[in-house]
């Protein structure tokens, strides 16, 4: 893991926030000590009434969390891009090892690559075996890969429904972090960002003059 070197920041003298982890009133007093300007939040924002994730996700993730058998999978191969992506484990939601169809519609993760004829084309390791070969690529990499422009667009309420009635399941990411929001949620099965806000500044006095440290 990188270690940001957080003098050399300071001696910018430029401001900066803290992001990655950093979403409790404990890390919000950390960053400022340490000379931030305020942290950035992702996952408890990603749950509340003001998100874009449908209602039905938002109020089965907060179910489980309650209930303590959430769950949370970070996959090395789900993401045609290489890169592991952590996937929510909640009941109604895509398991990591529930197949999937392969394919690629959508497009918005192709990447440009050459064949060996010289051609250049556009490719996605999420697509059918036999395009993604034919396009130069190999079948070791398209194993475990998912379509994430379709299951990303899912679990905000823009599922696309196939010709066979079947609809596309969602995919919802979020950081370890997520296992840690009862404190903010508090056993509810919704919660506001004001509540959020309220959460992350309890111990943090505000002046008209500073401003939320909080993106």
């Amino acid at each position: 893991r990188d270690a940001a070197d957080l003098g050399a920041m300071r001696e910018l003298g430029l401001p900066f926030w803290l992001a990655g982890g950093t979403g409790s009133p404990e890390a919000l007093r950390a960053a400022r000590e340490q000379g931030a300007a305020g942290i950035q939040v992702g996952t408890a924002f990603a749950y509340a009434d003001e998100s874009g994730f449908t209602p039905e996700i938002k109020r089965q993730v907060l179910q489980d969390l309650a209930a303590e058998r959430l769950g949370i999978f970070t996959d090395p191969r789900a993401s045609p891009t290489g890169f592991p992506l952590k996937l929510v484990q909640a009941a109604g939601l895509s398991e990591p090892d529930e197949p999937r169809e392969r394919i690629c519609d959508l497009g918005y993760l192709r990447s440009a690559a050459r064949r060996a004829d010289g051609r250049i084309v556009y490719r996605c390791a999420a697509a059918p075996v036999d395009d993604f070969v034919a396009a130069g690529g190999t079948a070791e990499q398209t194993e475990g890969r998912k379509c994430l422009c379709n299951g990303l667009a899912a679990a905000i309420g823009m599922a696309q429904v196939r010709r066979d009635g079947g609809v596309e399941l969602p995919l919802v990411t979020s950081g370890d972090s997520l296992l840690e929001l009862s404190a903010v949620a508090q056993g509810r099965s919704a919660y506001s960002a004001r509540d959020v806000l309220d959460y992350l500044l309890r111990d943090h006095a505000t002046t008209s003059g500073e401003g939320v440290p909080v993106t």
